[in-house]
């Protein structure tokens, strides 16, 4: 403020140093020996010009400064009312959770009241008796209460919070323990299948045994009539494994959501002993996988550590076979967590090894950043790696009986492959600065035209079968008019309608029936109903995670 006052006094000062700059000049004009070109009137204008610029200059200043006090003004305002609002609200939350703390106090002791009247012995006819009963149960701990109450302790403060709102046949298939049904259910609606995940774990609540329920309805994962090597080619049996494991994850999910004690009422000692006893059935199976076949998409390996994870029984096996079953789910969009829950996350960095000496390198990319080791292990390093690979010919052994041909048509499909799931790794995990995907898309492209080129090529080239004639004789021989007593018109008569057997006859086409179906309905038809049109087998390998 004192910087502008002494600015406008120096403005005001200007009029009386032009005065004296106007004598000064007419003293130097009478001194002067020619005539100067210079008028002192062009002068005088120039200065004040230069005056009347400063001040309106100045005059703005003042505008904006006065108008940035004003901004600063609002924006305390602004803030106070925030912070006063945040505050509100806090008080409003506090006082919420406290009303649902007495409400839950409220429920345990009603529940208490209920368990004690059938255990007791003498009538509560007098106050005395009830008050000595009550002070009993109440200096005993929540876990003498049995599971069953405990859950309906849960149902009474937590139904008001949590609602099945699009999917209601959820809560009565939990309330009535119904594996199979719910097993039905998440089939039929295996087109909205995010939407009823979601509330699978609010209806789970409503069980009276979530924890058994859920292992009830893993019976079926491995039935005895179907083959181990055999259960990938069974659709329904895949699509059954496929909800047991969402049904554990759903659990894990609820677990989340509840307090310590309840907790440990909901996963007892007992329901951890049936799920040791399952996992220690599931075990040896595990033995028996191919794993190259299954190509780090295992549902059988999934399985068995979602077992291990949602029941915290993992203490019960031993680490390092834990450890070895980790490539086999490396696809699967659930093995960070996995893995952390079962307190692997130490030993990734072994995990992303075998995955890179296994030609796994984008599910070794994606491990890398889930678990921060991109310092250790390079993506782009990773990637490029993995495009080195993929360019190389096919091994000896599978090329061995293949034309060049064929040979290099596999080349080119798994360098297809392998480009496309780079180009996906990249976007997901925002490489693109790092390593710019525009040389991928381009041979993306080249490579798409060629194969394209290939397949026109080769249908050219392909001799077309003949069509049968409109009598559906095809192109067979003529019957032969071999009777000599026949006349003309008899001879004429046979050859241009055969006798009846040559219809009965088979007709011979050039390739199997099944070409005679388009081939991208192929997969339609074959699909057998329940689970196996929801879940299917087949997979390539640029997805990133599966379900």
């Amino acid at each position: 403020m004192e910087d502008a006052q002494s600015v406008a006094m120096l403005m005001d000062s200007t009029t009386s140093k032009i005065q004296q700059l106007q004598k000064a000049f007419a003293e130097l004009e009478s001194h002067r020996a020619v005539t100067l070109n210079l008028k002192w009137k062009q002068l005088e204008e120039h200065f004040h010009g230069l005056e009347k610029s400063l001040k309106r200059r100045f005059t703005e200043l003042e505008d904006q400064e006065k108008e940035f006090e004003n901004k600063i003004v609002q924006s305390k305002t602004i803030l106070e009312n925030r912070q006063a609002a945040v505050i509100s609200k806090e008080q409003s939350s506090l006082k919420s959770l406290q009303e649902k703390r007495d409400a839950a106090v409220s429920a345990i002791t009603v529940a208490m009241e209920k368990h004690k009247k059938p255990n007791c012995v003498e009538p509560a006819g007098t106050t005395h008796e009830v008050q000595g009963e009550s002070s009993m149960f109440e200096a005993k701990p929540l876990d003498f209460i049995p599971l069953e109450n405990t859950e309906d302790n849960m149902k009474s403060f937590k139904n008001d919070v949590v609602e099945v709102k699009l999917y209601p046949e959820l809560i009565k298939l939990c309330q009535d323990m119904d594996s199979e049904g719910l097993h039905k259910f998440i089939s039929d609606n295996r087109k909205n299948l995010a939407a009823v995940r979601e509330e699978i774990p609010s209806a789970l609540r409503t069980a009276v045994d979530p924890a058994d329920l859920v292992l009830d309805s893993l019976k079926g994962f491995y039935p005895s009539e179907v083959l181990i090597s055999d259960a990938k080619k069974d659709a329904n049996l895949l699509g059954l494994r496929r909800t047991c494991i969402m049904l554990m994850e759903c659990l894990s999910v609820l677990l989340t959501t509840l307090e310590l004690d309840s907790i440990s009422s909901l996963i007892s000692e007992s329901v951890k002993g049936r799920a040791k006893a399952i996992a220690k059935e599931w075990k040896p199976k595990l033995d028996e996988l191919d794993i190259d076949a299954n190509n780090g998409n295992s549902l059988e390996a999934h399985a068995f550590l979602q077992l291990l994870a949602t029941f915290g029984i993992n203490s019960n096996f031993n680490q390092e076979d834990l450890y070895k079953l980790i490539p086999m789910v490396s696809r699967r969009r659930q093995t960070a967590d996995l893995c952390r829950s079962l307190g692997l996350s130490e030993r990734m960095p072994g995990v992303i090894d075998v995955l890179v000496n296994n030609g796994k390198h984008i599910d070794a990319v994606n491990l890398a950043f889930a678990f921060e080791l991109t310092d250790k292990f390079s993506p782009v390093s990773l990637l490029k790696s993995y495009l080195n690979e993929a360019s190389k010919g096919s091994s000896p052994v599978k090329s061995g009986n293949a034309s060049p041909t064929t040979a290099q048509n596999d080349v080119n499909d798994k360098q297809l492959t392998a480009l496309k799931a780079v180009i996906k790794c990249i976007e997901d995990h925002k490489l693109e600065e790092q390593y710019p995907v525009d040389p991928l898309q381009k041979r993306l492209l080249q490579l798409e035209k060629e194969k394209a080129d290939k397949k026109r090529a080769t249908e050219v080239a392909k001799p077309q079968p003949k069509r049968p004639r409109a009598n559906c004789v095809a192109n067979g021989a003529r019957v032969a008019n071999v009777a000599s007593d026949k006349n003309f018109y008899a001879s004429r008569m046979t050859d241009r309608y055969p006798p009846k057997y040559i219809y009965d006859r088979p007709y011979a086409y050039p390739g199997p029936t099944d070409n005679h179906v388009p081939s991208f309905l192929g997969t339609a038809y074959n699909l057998p109903p329940g689970h196996g049109n929801f879940f299917t087998n087949g997979y390539h390998y640029q997805a990133t995670y599966m379900h």
